[in-house]
């Protein structure tokens, strides 16, 4: 059964979410904490799959709350309520908080969120592995793009589109723009993958904000050189795929949300080298001299690929679903049941055009057609289409390195 702990220090708060949740008693094992010594007193004595805490409390308050729980249990998924008012106070969280929900918070939402929460549990079953991508404090952004991004914040002239043609060049900076706009903090009534539209729904001032704290936007400065190379090449990978999968795919507002999932199609890699830095490098160096996709040597080492762990961070901090799946299948499309050319199948063959290129200028040592669901691509009758995208690429990158 699922445990869930709500820290409150108002007691009659406390009793009215345990009114409003009781139908969950079956399902959930509730503990209810007035302020936070007494949530750590009772999570010393039994693990909890998820907190939820209010923001402004006296003594210790949520966000002092959250992040000494993330330094004792990284697992635990850990959401923050919070007020209109409290923008300020909410920014402060990000670096520990998974999600944010309004207070007064909707029954319906906060038992969806925690629900969601609980079953992307499934998607990364390994404790060692959730308790690594639960303590993920900050995605690195490319040192330069962060430069740009804080000179363009800072020029009164700048447009939101400026700032969203930045922040679409960078994994990091996409990954955490998009957590906080989907947060039900904004009250927006439906998820938002479009980056322009994230960008402006936030507004460049609270972008200035949450660009200004060390501990969201990390930057590559504090990495070994070898390490920093391998974050470029990721990224250089995530950029010309985003921009291929935005330009085989017709229909615009599905080609945004493509582009989205295939720009952080690989964020599990960014987790991964971020947290167990040489320690993955040197897998990443087995798959090279063995000739073999990078997920063949993880599912080896952990049972798992940066698929599944990208997919499960992405999950917690309440990405679009379909951006969530796709990332989570990029390699194994066919595990979704697909019958269209939707957001799953476009990532998987960007991704595979990707490789495709980057194999022919770099020889990565194995066949990137390898890599390509043709069973997949013949059931959604685009075979016929792949030389015509080959070609595409071919010409796009031509532009870009001319």
């Amino acid at each position: 059964m699922r445990r869930i702990i709500f820290v409150d220090d108002e007691p009659n708060v406390l009793a009215g979410i345990q009114r409003m949740l009781r139908q969950q008693r079956g399902q959930w094992n509730m503990a209810f904490a007035t302020g936070g010594d007494a949530a750590l007193a009772e999570m010393s004595k039994q693990h909890f799959d998820v907190i939820v805490t209010d923001m402004r409390m006296p003594g210790m308050d949520g966000a002092t709350l959250l992040k000494t729980v993330k330094e004792r249990d990284p697992r635990v998924v850990r959401i923050i309520l919070s007020g209109f008012s409290e923008l300020e106070a909410v920014l402060r969280s990000v670096p520990v908080a998974h999600q944010f929900l309004t207070k007064p918070c909707d029954a319906d939402i906060l038992r969806d969120t925690i629900e969601r929460a609980c079953c992307l549990q499934t998607i990364l079953s390994d404790e060692a592995l959730r308790r690594l991508v639960g303590g993920v404090q900050g995605l690195p952004s490319i040192p330069h793009v962060y430069s740009k991004l804080v000179t363009a914040l800072e020029n009164p002239d700048a447009s939101l589109r400026d700032v969203a043609a930045i922040v679409e060049t960078d994994v990091g900076l996409c990954a955490r723009i998009l957590q906080l706009v989907n947060s039900s903090f904004f009250g927006l009534g439906r998820k938002i993958s479009n980056l322009q539209s994230a960008v402006s729904y936030l507004g460049i001032n609270t972008i200035k904000n949450l660009s200004l704290s060390v501990d969201v936007f990390r930057t590559l400065k504090e990495f070994p050189r070898r390490l920093c190379r391998r974050v470029e090449i990721l990224q250089d990978h995530a950029l010309l795929s985003s921009a291929i999968a935005r330009r085989i795919v017709e229909d615009k507002p599905l080609a945004d949300e493509v582009f989205v999932a295939s720009l952080l199609h690989d964020v599990g890699q960014l987790v991964l080298i971020t947290r167990i830095g040489e320690r993955y490098a040197e897998i990443q160096d087995e798959a090279q001299k063995r000739h073999k996709p990078i997920y063949e040597i993880e599912n080896e080492q952990y049972g798992t690929t940066h698929a599944e762990v990208g997919a499960y961070l992405l999950g917690i901090w309440g990405l679009p679903y379909p951006v969530v799946e796709a990332v989570a299948y990029h390699h194994h499309p066919g595990r979704v049941n697909s019958r269209k050319f939707d957001t799953v199948a476009a990532v998987h063959v960007a991704d595979y055009l990707t490789h495709r290129w980057e194999g022919a200028q770099m020889a990565d040592g194995y066949d990137p057609t390898l890599l390509l669901d043709r069973d997949l691509v013949a059931s959604l009758g685009i075979a016929d289409r792949l030389p015509e995208w080959e070609k595409l690429v071919d010409s796009m990158t031509e532009r870009r390195d001319g």
